[in-house]
């Protein structure tokens, strides 16, 4: 004797399915709050921007200091990509290649860093 495949009576979920019919509705899913993210913080109180050669080879760079140390590796990432140019961190620094001030001013400011200073070693 072979079973048949629609036959529903057979099923366990077919019986469970005729109890959840059975339940009343239950509450209305509640809307989650709109909570505004506030972006992490990114720059410490002051962000020195200046150029300086001794120490790279005779090349010039640009060093970005007062980015918070928990975004640096990132931070720098971005100046790259936004720059155009080649950066790596030192001890906490954007090190930027190329002398690159005015540029990176312009996107520190964009970026919303509240006091940049330019700075010269």
């Amino acid at each position: 004797m072979t079973k048949d495949p629609n036959d529903s009576s057979s099923s366990p979920f077919a019986k469970l399915a005729a109890l959840r019919d059975a339940l009343p509705p239950g509450p209305e899913p509640k809307a989650a709050p709109l909570v505004e993210k506030k972006a992490p913080r990114v720059f410490g109180d002051k962000v020195v921007v200046r150029h300086e050669r001794k120490g790279h080879g005779g090349k010039t760079v640009t060093v970005v200091t007062g980015v918070l140390k928990h975004v640096v590796e990132d931070f720098a990432t971005e100046m790259k990509k936004a720059l155009g140019c080649g950066a790596r961190v030192e001890d906490g620094a954007v090190v930027l290649q190329g002398d690159l001030v005015d540029r990176a001013i312009a996107f520190l400011e964009k970026k919303g860093a509240p006091n940049i200073v330019r700075g010269s070693k």
